[in-house]
């Protein structure tokens, strides 16, 4: 059973960073991973996505302050936030082969 678990979220002040993890219970060297989040009301969206190639795609809103990254040596994929602003407040979630979801990790950015 595939498992994943995200970790690193948290309560940060504007400007501020995080870094987010998810670990996988299979491999993952082989298939497409994603970060989602969805705020309070709305949607969930996309926010970053990276191929076995690590080839990587964003949301707009994030481009140039999100950066995604994946370790296949440990079944992890890491987002990295930084300039956080108010409205990136969401839980965000792992998604792994367009087919799998972890629980989520809540960020908040508040002063």
């Amino acid at each position: 059973q595939v498992q994943l678990v995200e970790s690193g979220g948290g309560l940060v002040q504007p400007g501020g960073s995080l870094r987010l993890s998810c670990a996988a219970s299979v491999d993952i060297s082989r298939v497409f991973m994603s970060w989602y989040r969805q705020a309070p009301g709305k949607q969930r969206e996309m926010v970053a996505e990276i191929t076995t190639f690590s080839r990587t795609s964003y949301e707009d809103s994030v481009k140039g302050r999100f950066f995604i990254s994946r370790d296949n040596s440990k079944n992890t994929v890491y987002l990295q936030m930084n300039s956080l602003k108010p409205e990136d407040t969401a839980v965000y979630y792992c998604h792994m082969s367009q087919t799998y979801w972890g629980q989520g990790t809540q960020v908040t950015v508040s002063s």
